[in-house]
């Protein structure tokens, strides 16, 4: 496995800590930068041992990378893949950990200056905490990473990204950028919809007697109101897509208890159960 000289991540929160911190443990690169807006943000990176050094300064720190991994919201991806392409080396190559990936895709995909190319990619992984701080060098593995190669990316950069992802304990999937968006719509995009609709509608006189059940499915509507606002309108006709599947089903529970349809409820109920129940599996 190639060890890089310099690697730099633009936006070392949960995701950008987490892969700092397994290139660091894995020594898959010799030093380490951190970009960011903050420096009270940075300064906890380099406390967590996920960085080498940081800085403010986003064309400093690219200055002398082999590759960049972009970990901002998704809204801002497009443009600071631009920014890096201007001021790294010539030839390097930058990827991703967005949540979306046909637009972002679509953006910067061969029209990056100076020789620079891109390759989509998304770890499915990471939770409802952001920052540094919750950074864990163990956060992927066995987990899915998605990569979205086009007809623009070269072979051997797909070997090294996908690679560089097994060493850190991913499991990499190939997929297209639409494929990729139709997938998560469902699995992840419509899953933060439900939970967030469920916590808004919970009137507050009600707090008191929520238990359990309520936080578990709730858990996810803690996440960035203005990184999934971004997310859901970037994926808005999948999400869309399945919101109508979904409020399909929810139809045919509220039918079910109308008619005082034991046997249907029964029904949609065992499905559900066998459906998690082979996930938990």
């Amino acid at each position: 496995m190639k060890v890089f000289h310099t690697v730099a991540i633009v936006g070392v929160g949960l995701i950008g800590g987490s892969i700092g911190l397994g290139l660091r443990a894995h020594k898959l690169a010799r030093k380490v930068v951190g970009i960011g807006r903050r420096q009270s943000s940075l300064r906890i990176a380099r406390q967590m041992g996920a960085v080498d050094t940081t800085t403010i300064n986003l064309s400093r720190g690219v200055s002398d990378a082999e590759l960049v991994f972009v970990c901002t919201p998704v809204g801002q991806i497009p443009e600071h893949v631009r920014q890096v392409a201007e001021h790294c080396p010539p030839g390097v190559l930058i990827t991703d950990v967005g949540s979306t990936k046909q637009v972002i895709v679509e953006s910067v995909d061969g029209k990056l200056p100076r020789q620079c190319r891109f390759l989509g990619g998304h770890p499915i992984a990471g939770g409802e905490r952001s920052g540094p701080a919750h950074a864990r060098v163990d956060l992927f593995d066995g987990r899915v990473t998605v990569l979205t190669p086009t007809k623009n990316t070269l072979a051997e950069d797909f070997d090294t990204i996908s690679q560089l992802w097994s060493q850190l304990g991913a499991v990499v999937v190939r997929m297209s950028p639409e494929e990729h968006d139709r997938a998560l719509a469902m699995t992840s995009h419509l899953p933060h919809v439900v939970a967030s609709a469920l916590a808004g509608l919970l009137p507050e006189e009600l707090f008191r007697f929520v238990g359990s059940g309520f936080l578990d499915s709730t858990r996810i509507a803690a996440g960035s109101p203005e990184l999934w606002r971004d997310i859901l309108l970037q994926n808005r006709r999948n999400v869309e897509h399945w919101l109508r599947v979904f409020q399909a089903k929810l139809q045919q529970f509220s039918q079910a208890l109308a008619h005082a349809d034991g046997e249907t409820l029964e029904f949609l109920l065992e499905e559900g159960k066998r459906h998690r129940d082979a996930l938990a599996g």
